[in-house]
């Protein structure tokens, strides 16, 4: 199974070397909460993917290393999303938004209702990944209210499913936990995106 995760994410992952999977890793982290650019990237499976590369006993790859620097990278691109946000305003996130701006007020509707948890529950989904935290900005959050919920959010999906990854592979005992894990996070990215064209589509025939 880890195999078909490994596969799932990008078969030539483990061919980068450990600096290269570091850079493309931290990379995809930070665009797809940063900026609108990595809209569509597949952090989720990304992730539990260079855990299992870590915890191979051949591996060049740091596990600390990866774990420290998916997070930082993680803060750091919500941060820079909730700046932008807050300094540019909504008329900025809309023209960046381009084609993805339908997903806008659904987006705008899930930070209103849930607020700080809003910032820490959209890691785990996509569109409100990269949307969220520039949201966070234009409705003025209070920044050490959103520091606090971009630490927890970072931690639970970022550095969450690394370990994950790497448990999967090194540590038996808790492989069906890790699994489950892994295959939650995967399975909401791959899906919420289908669901939202399907709803989107009924939408338009009624």
């Amino acid at each position: 199974m880890s195999d078909w995760l490994a596969q799932l994410a990008d078969p030539q992952l483990e061919t980068l070397g450990a600096l290269g999977l570091y850079v493309l890793v931290f990379g995809i982290v930070f665009a797809e909460t940063g900026t609108l650019v990595g809209f569509w990237l597949p952090g989720s499976s990304v992730l539990f993917t260079a855990g299992l590369i870590a915890g191979r006993d051949d591996s060049p790859v740091s596990l600390s290393v990866l774990v420290v620097g998916v997070t930082v990278a993680a803060i750091l691109g919500d941060t820079v999303g909730y700046w932008s946000g807050r300094r540019l305003g909504r008329p900025w996130l809309l023209r960046r938004a381009g084609k993805a701006a339908h997903h806008l007020p659904k987006a705008e509707a899930f930070y209103l209702k849930y607020g700080w948890f809003a910032v820490v529950a959209c890691r785990f989904i996509p569109w409100l990944r990269a949307f969220t935290p520039i949201i966070a900005g234009t409705a003025a959050m209070p920044y050490a209210k959103f520091a606090s919920a971009n630490v927890v959010g970072a931690l639970c999906w970022g550095a969450l499913l690394v370990l994950a990854g790497y448990a999967a592979d090194s540590l038996p005992w808790v492989r069906t936990l890790a699994y489950s894990i892994a295959g939650v996070a995967i399975l909401v990215s791959l899906l919420a995106p289908v669901v939202t064209w399907l709803r989107r589509r009924r939408r338009a025939r009624r």
